[in-house]
């Protein structure tokens, strides 16, 4: 199973991705991500919970595509996020760990 790591902040998060080598946003690239989920792989997930208000809660991908490209993307994670983008990731990370 891969990791999902729980942080206090997004910030820690994303440097903790940003050693790892992912640099891209693809929150830059959402069109890419609903037309062709199958081109990136989630490798790191990284929620963040606010203590009071659930709209705070957010989620920190770690993604790379099939040219390589490694880098994050960043949504909400509250049960009311519309998020296409994130929904598709959330998918690809479900599947892949069951395989």
């Amino acid at each position: 199973m891969k990791p999902t790591y729980h942080y206090t902040t997004v910030l820690e998060a994303l440097e903790d991705l940003k050693e790892k080598g992912f640099h891209h946003d693809f929150n830059l690239q959402t069109e890419a991500i609903k037309r062709n989920p199958n081109e990136f792989s989630v490798k790191h997930v990284y929620r963040y919970e606010g203590d009071s208000d659930p709209d705070e809660e957010s989620v920190v991908y770690g993604i790379v595509s099939v040219s390589g490209k490694k880098g994050v993307f960043v949504a909400g994670f509250s049960a009311n996020s519309d998020d296409e983008a994130a929904k598709i990731l959330e998918k690809l990370f479900i599947e892949s760990n069951g395989q």
